[in-house]
């Protein structure tokens, strides 16, 4: 088995991530490979050639403000073994209003002025250790396999290019959705968002007044 791990950035990598990829336990054959942009969308696309082009099977998408555990490699690698296509662990936004980066429904709304704007709904109310299917999801800790995006591309051209006013992980995941293929979370496999804190699912919580 053959994983590219890819890492779009922009100018920096965090100290944490660093020290989270130093640690990171993995298997098979293993490349790790980055594209610094300053516009992400094309950083993703670019890695996907690299992906498409090597002939890998799969592909660990990371960003360089995540923090991790050891284990999250062959955690998402387990649920691709089981014939999954695209899963992704449970990670929340680093700026306040604080939300999970997975989300259940994407829609357009119509705007008064004529149009439409592109909006998603958080997943808060997810179930918490579990596997469940998104609509979609933020690429801080994503796994797919190489075929799924070589099928979106060959049918959409580009495949993480911003369409109907998503960004390029949304955009990705609702050409995916377009190809009726399913999309993942497993909320078990939780990581961290450097921000000016450590953004995970325990701050989430005590924000939330969840204590139980």
């Amino acid at each position: 088995m053959r994983t590219m791990i890819a890492i779009p950035c922009m100018d920096m990598l965090h100290a944490d991530f660093f020290r989270s990829c130093v640690g990171l336990e993995v298997s098979g054959e293993v490349q790790w490979t980055t594209a610094q942009n300053s516009l992400i969308y094309d950083s993703r696309n670019k890695l996907a050639e690299i992906a498409i082009d090597g002939d890998f099977d799969r592909i660990l998408w990371l960003d360089s403000d995540m923090i991790f555990d050891r284990y999250l490699f062959r955690r998402l690698s387990e649920h691709l073994d089981q014939g999954r296509e695209m899963i992704s662990g449970l990670y929340f936004s680093r700026k306040p209003p604080v939300h999970p980066v997975i989300y259940s429904r994407l829609r357009r709304d119509p705007i008064p002025t004529g149009g439409y704007a592109a909006a998603a709904d958080s997943f808060d109310d997810y179930e918490r250790d579990s596997l469940f299917e998104i609509a979609g999801c933020g690429f801080g800790a994503v796994m797919m396999t190489v075929d799924l995006i070589r099928q979106i591309r060959d049918r959409y051209g580009p495949p993480f290019s911003p369409t109907l006013g998503f960004g390029e992980d949304l955009a990705f995941c609702l050409r995916a959705a377009w190809l009726e293929k399913t999309i993942w979370c497993d909320s078990s496999i939780k990581l961290g968002h450097v921000g000016t804190t450590v953004y995970d699912e325990t701050l989430w919580r005590q924000l939330q007044g969840i204590t139980d």
